[in-house]
């Protein structure tokens, strides 16, 4: 059985707030997407991506399949981008776009564009599961940058991939084994990215619900300045 929660805030310093989701424990889906665009362009990135791909992987024949998942990616950007032609408010606007979902009674799979993360804590063992598709990660990296260079590099929020930014996307995509117990963090950079991991295990460890620990994560980020829109999903086999 799965058990979930998810929970947003626009954090400390912005009115509005381009982040979405969707959680959805009885299909097995769950969806996380933070939007990026002038004026409202991030908000309706954001969310047009997480409910296309929902309803997308709702309505797909081979639910189980590892190339639904893609194909869902393609037309989930393929409709973003067609919007932004009808509508010049909403040219260039983007956004990453997570997703996990059930193939089975122990695995899932993970997709993922941008730098909206995934990560799993199995057996005291916590990990991170996608790849950051940003300038400092895909670049930086390449041309000797170290890690502490890398988290305080000023394009380090500067994304490489986005949904609806580019006719062809890369898609990271994995499938991964859950044991009861096992938990699955889907989170935006407004907490990856002034949390520090050590907090995030913390949290995940601890004896909190699910409820409250999104609560706690969502207050740490916030107590860390919240300088962005801040989104988790957690998701625990039981």
């Amino acid at each position: 059985m799965l058990e979930a929660f998810g929970l947003s805030d626009p954090g400390c310093v912005r009115n509005n707030n381009e982040d979405y989701l969707i959680w959805d424990c009885d299909a097995g889906i769950f969806v996380l997407a933070d939007g990026m665009g002038g004026a409202n362009a991030g908000e309706y990135a954001s969310k047009l991506s997480a409910v296309e791909i929902y309803k997308f992987l709702l309505a797909a024949q081979n639910r189980d399949g590892l190339r639904t998942l893609e194909d869902g990616f393609v037309q989930t950007n393929a409709v973003v981008r067609a919007a932004a032609k009808v509508d010049p408010k909403l040219d260039g606007m983007g956004t990453t776009l997570v997703v996990a979902r059930r193939i089975d009674q122990t695995h899932f799979q993970i997709g993922s564009v941008g730098d909206s993360r995934v990560y799993l804590l199995s057996a005291s063992r916590f990990s991170l599961v996608t790849q950051d598709q940003t300038w400092v990660q895909e670049v930086g990296s390449r041309i000797g940058l170290t890690e502490d260079a890398i988290k305080s590099h000023p394009m380090r929020h500067v994304l490489t991939m986005a949904v609806g930014s580019t006719d062809e996307l890369r898609i990271g995509s994995s499938v991964i084994e859950l044991a009861k117990g096992d938990q699955l963090l889907l989170c935006s950079d407004g907490l990856h990215g002034v949390v520090q991991e050590e907090k995030l295990l913390e949290a995940l460890e601890s004896e909190k619900t699910l409820p409250e620990k999104c609560h706690y994560l969502i207050d740490a980020a916030k107590a860390a300045g919240g300088p962005d829109n801040i989104t988790v999903i957690l998701i625990q086999l039981v």
